[in-house]
Parts: C-alpha cells; structure tokens; sequence
C-alpha cells in the first residue's frame, strides 16, 4: 500500500532525490509535486550523513582525504543526479549555437568538456571547502548548504516554465501549486537559518542570484528549465554555501568580513 499525506510526500522526495529504499516511488506529475516540499529536508538529511561521515574520518585521515571521502559518499547517496545535471547544462549551453541545438546537446546522454570542467571544478570547490571546516562546523555547514540548493532549485522550478511540453518533470512544473513551492523555499530557508545564524544572510542571496541567473539564462536559451537545469541550480547553490560557511569559520561573524574588507581597501 503507498504512503499518503505527509508521509508519502517525505518518502516520495527521499525515494526520487536519493538511492535510499523509501518504498514510495514517484508514479506521476501530482505525486512529485507533493514530494517538492521536502526536497530542503531530504537534502538536510543528506548533508547531516556527509558532514558525520566527514566528522568522524577526521579522528583518522586528514582534513583533505576525509573530505574527499565524504563528498563522494554524499553523490553516491544521491546516485550523481545533480552533478549530472550540471555537466548537460554546462555542455549545451556553452556549446549550443541555438535552442534547437542547446536541447540536443541537453539530451545527449554523453558528457563533453564544457560539463566536465564544471563537474570537476564542483567537486574541487566543495572538497576543498570541507576540509577547511572543522567537524562541528561541517556538521552545520553540509546540512545547510544541501537544504538550501534544494529550495533554490524548487524556488526556479515555481518562478519558470518548463522548457519541455511534455514529460515527468513538465507536468510536475505545472502540478506544482504556490502554496507548495513556498513551503519549500520556506524550509530551505529556515533550515539554513538555524543552521548558519547571520551567515545565512549571504548564503541565501548569493544563492538566489545564481538561481536567477541560471533560470533567466535558460529561459532564453531554450524557453524554460529543465531538470539539467534544477541540477546545475542546486549545484551551484551547494557551492556557494559552503563557500560561504568557510568565509565563517575565517572571519566568525558577517560583521566582522565587513570590517576587515572594508579596511582592507581604505
């Protein structure tokens, strides 16, 4: 018997974002648009098992490998769906001339230079951005950085039409109600508040700016977003984050980073 209600919609989200045996898969465009709400606690989730792991190989292996290590255990949990979709993006769009090629390329299931570099430097930022976290600080910081690309990405999903007519993901798009994406967002949010205090501040609109540009960028190119472009939406959003809570554990407040920048260049 499926789940319904609250339950289905949190083992839809963990069954469709994971490798993890929910036991709810996503059947249609209504079903997925249930599970979008919890796609900000299902990537907390993810990032808390990352930032353990991380945290516990750190009482054996040095900061670089036990960041590698974990990184690595985090895409193997979520089976590479987002790197996959960054690397489709970055192919088609540096390397399509036009919509119809940009779309041929999206669909290729191959992976060119263009996404290989962007793959790469994602796993090089990320790596590096780990390591230079303490334990305790990971532990917040993955958490955080998973929650709110998430909500980036659920945000682009409500804020932009579908590029495809047809599909899993289309109809979902439009299945999709305001009421359910701003929970979403909403969670994402409140996620990486409690999790980053003042530093959410940049965190979050450095991750919106770069979800709106991928998603303007899109509708241009090819007339909407697709689900290559949600994974490169939360890619870079992960990113950032992390970036962003390393900039913490360096300067330990906002206010701080401002007053340093700020003498730096007077």
């Amino acid at each position: 018997m499926r789940p319904r209600g609250t339950l289905g919609g949190l083992l839809g989200a963990l069954s469709f974002l994971t490798r993890v045996p929910a036991g709810a898969r996503v059947a249609g465009p209504h079903e997925l648009a249930r599970s979008v709400p919890w796609f900000p606690l299902v990537g907390a989730v993810v990032g808390l098992a990352v930032g353990g792991l991380y945290a516990a190989q750190r009482l054996l292996l040095p900061p670089l490998v036990a960041a590698a290590v974990a990184v690595a255990a985090g895409i193997a949990v979520t089976g590479a769906f987002h790197e996959d979709g960054l690397g489709d993006t970055a192919d088609a769009f540096a390397g399509g001339q036009d919509r119809e090629g940009t779309l041929r390329i999206l669909e290729d299931p191959r992976l060119g230079t263009y996404g290989v570099v962007a793959v790469a430097a994602s796993l090089l930022l990320r790596v590096a951005a780990v390591a230079a976290l303490a334990p305790a600080a990971a532990l917040a910081a993955l958490p955080a950085a998973h929650a709110l690309s998430r909500a980036a990405a659920v945000g682009v999903m409500a804020a932009f039409p579908p590029a495809a007519a047809t599909g899993l993901g289309a109809a979902s798009a439009r299945a999709l109600t305001r009421r359910q994406a701003l929970t979403g967002v909403a969670a994402g949010l409140a996620l990486t508040a409690a999790l980053l205090g003042l530093w959410a501040l940049p965190a979050a609109a450095l991750t919106g700016v770069a979800a709106l540009w991928l998603g303007r960028l899109s509708r241009r190119r090819i007339g909407g977003v697709s689900g290559d472009v949600l994974g490169a939406v939360q890619q870079a959003g992960e990113v950032l984050t992390l970036l962003v809570a390393t900039a913490a554990g360096t300067w330990g407040s906002p206010v701080s980073a401002v007053i340093a920048l700020v003498s730096g260049s007077a």
